[in-house]
């Protein structure tokens, strides 16, 4: 048998209070205000007590007829059925009730379990997505530190060469300027020379001709050796300036490239 979980006392004592407050004392009333309980034996308690404080103060009166009697405890019976009908059509109903709502606080709890997953799906794909993105700008970022390397190299070579080059071009102006000094007093001298020999006529005018002849062919030649000096010297500065270029422009890609692997960071920073 299930033991009492209430004992009179409380029951009564619950009773007196709800009687205080002037609320309505049924078996459900007494059932909340205990906090637990089968109604219908609180309600018994409770009719126990009454019944008991009745007959303490109660005057002897006289007995009811049988057959009143008999039809007192016939709508008694009948009122507790229908009480206790109603008791266990109310509890029905919010057993249900509360099912009803258990039920649909675990539909809305798997609803938000399944949104939380799929959120955490999409969470997970977003971060490998920007983990390759993050490779990928990481070999790009390598890659153009390795170019950005050749292009310092080749940049420090072509300045080495170029100021070699500077350097040969200056020593062969000032040796130009020398023999075209030198080339021309000889031409002077060769031209008087020439002149007194054609008045005097014979072998050695025609072999001071080829001589002339001769310093004026080499004099050209070393002209077209400066031509082509300055044209490499040119040509080197052009080299030098593009080189210099492409290195500026690999500067500010690698620039580029970890100011978005920084932000991937801090993005999968926030996801994780």
């Amino acid at each position: 048998m299930r033991p009492v979980e209430f004992t009179s006392e409380d029951i009564i004592h619950a009773g007196q209070e709800l009687l205080a407050a002037g609320r309505n004392i049924t078996g459900f009333a007494l059932r909340q205000k205990v906090g637990g309980g089968n109604p219908n034996r609180l309600k018994q308690v409770w009719d126990e007590y009454l019944a008991s404080q009745i007959e303490a103060h109660a005057e002897p009166v006289a007995e009811l007829p049988v057959e009143v009697a008999e039809e007192v405890a016939g709508v008694a019976k009948t009122l507790t059925d229908r009480i206790a009908a109603l008791a266990v059509g109310l509890n029905d109903k919010a057993v249900k009730a509360a099912e009803r709502r258990v039920a649909e606080i675990v539909r809305a709890a798997g609803e938000q379990k399944e949104q939380a997953e799929r959120e955490l799906a999409d969470a997970s794909q977003t971060v490998d997505d920007l983990e390759e993105q993050l490779d990928g700008l990481r070999s790009e970022l390598e890659a153009a530190q390795i170019r950005l390397a050749d292009m310092t190299r080749e940049n420090q070579a072509l300045a080495v060469e170029l100021a070699q080059i500077r350097e040969r071009l200056s020593a062969n102006e000032q040796s130009a300027k020398v023999a075209a000094e030198q080339y021309a007093a000889e031409l002077d001298k060769m031209n008087n020379a020439l002149e007194a020999a054609q008045t005097r006529g014979g072998q050695a005018a025609e072999q001071l001709a080829v001589l002339k002849a001769q310093m004026l062919a080499e004099k050209e030649t070393h002209q077209e050796q400066r031509k082509a000096s300055s044209k490499e010297i040119t040509r080197q500065a052009e080299l030098y300036t593009k080189a210099h270029t492409e290195r500026d422009e690999a500067l500010k890609e690698a620039a580029t490239l970890r100011g978005r692997i920084q932000a991937l960071e801090a993005m999968m920073a926030v996801k994780s």
